[in-house]
């Protein structure tokens, strides 16, 4: 395998200059794969490897953390010949018996979290070199201080409905500075925004998307943490990025198809997630508290009057499953490690 580090200073500089020396860093005769990390940082190699897959029928894998860049330059995107795959933090199927929720609740999933003595250390260096000076090293804002105001203060957002004036008005930006920094988050894949679920909607339902970090240990790390800022706070929306950024690693990996919202009325009552595709419609509930409290399947009980169809669950802090009516209540580790049988759609 002939591997190619774009974050090598002198490589990047070479082909930044002329995209076609990649043809020379490649045997002619050459038939295994050709990784190229990082291939954002110099978009005109997609030409070249464009001319090697027709002329030679050369096999690539094409690494990289932001399309923003790739699409803002009218990039070569390999339209019809390559297949495109997101990696994300492991899952607990993943990780089997090394699953353990309330590490994971506090330092996520990242890969090299599990190498680190430090894992915390680990998550602020992250943040620092990358969510801060990788972006303003790509040039995707000048303003790093601006940038960091605001992902302080849309750690706050995290499992809320995304108001966006609001945080201008916390970090003194104008609206469109927020929202083309929300579209970055989005971009290098390190947000997400959950629409609502509004399919044959039969009541008023709020409009605006909830806002969500990928994964909890970086959510953990950007959200500030002092006298005034109580760690229960964090805690339900650390829960829920943990089951969104499941649900969302398999469902992709599985190839299932659900498309993933969240449902809320226009007077608050909520479901924290829904899922929708051919398989049916599954809707969860996330709370931290160790017992079942059926004052809060209020959102659960109104969803089914709508979509009575739907399977529901009630994933909580306690250890025993059961049942009310067509509410499953279910203990939430038991769900991260069921959650394949759950959603996993029927063999024919």
């Amino acid at each position: 395998m002939i591997y190619l580090d774009l974050l090598d200073a002198e490589l990047f500089r070479d082909l930044l200059a002329n995209p076609g020396r990649l043809i020379n860093m490649i045997p002619s005769q050459y038939d295994g794969w050709i990784v190229i990390d990082e291939i954002q940082r110099v978009p005109d190699c997609l030409n070249t490897v464009h001319q090697l897959i027709e002329s030679k029928g050369m096999r690539f894998i094409l690494t990289g953390s932001s399309a923003r860049k790739l699409r803002s330059k009218s990039s070569n995107l390999l339209a019809g010949r390559a297949h495109t795959y997101h990696f994300y933090p492991l899952t607990a199927a993943e990780l089997g018996s090394d699953f353990n929720l309330k590490n994971a609740l506090q330092y996520g999933h990242l890969p090299a979290i599990f190498s680190q003595k430090d894992p915390q250390q680990f998550l602020h260096a992250y943040i620092n070199t990358y969510l801060k000076e990788e972006i303003l090293q790509e040039g995707l804002t000048r303003n790093l201080g601006s940038f960091s105001q605001f992902l302080e203060a849309i750690s706050f957002s995290q499992g809320n409905t995304l108001t966006i004036t609001q945080i201008a008005q916390q970090v003194g930006l104008n609206r469109s500075t927020v929202t083309d920094y929300i579209s970055i988050l989005e971009d290098l894949l390190i947000a997400y925004r959950l629409p609502v679920f509004k399919k044959r909607a039969k009541r008023r339902l709020v409009s605006h998307d909830k806002f969500y970090f990928f994964d909890t240990g970086v959510y953990r790390a950007i959200r500030p943490q002092g006298p005034l800022d109580s760690p229960e706070e964090a805690e339900g929306p650390a829960l829920e990025t943990l089951f969104l950024q499941e649900v969302i690693a398999l469902n992709h990996y599985g190839k299932w198809g659900y498309d993933i919202f969240y449902w809320r009325t226009h007077h608050g009552v909520e479901v924290d997630f829904v899922l929708y595709g051919n398989r049916g419609i599954f809707a969860f509930e996330i709370k931290r508290s160790s017992r079942i409290d059926e004052r809060e399947f209020k959102g659960l009980r109104l969803f089914l009057e709508d979509y009575p169809m739907a399977k529901c669950f009630y994933l909580y802090g306690g250890n025993r499953v059961e049942y009310y009516d067509d509410i499953t209540a279910m203990p939430i580790e038991t769900a991260f490690r069921t959650l394949p049988s759950l959603l996993m759609p029927k063999e024919a």
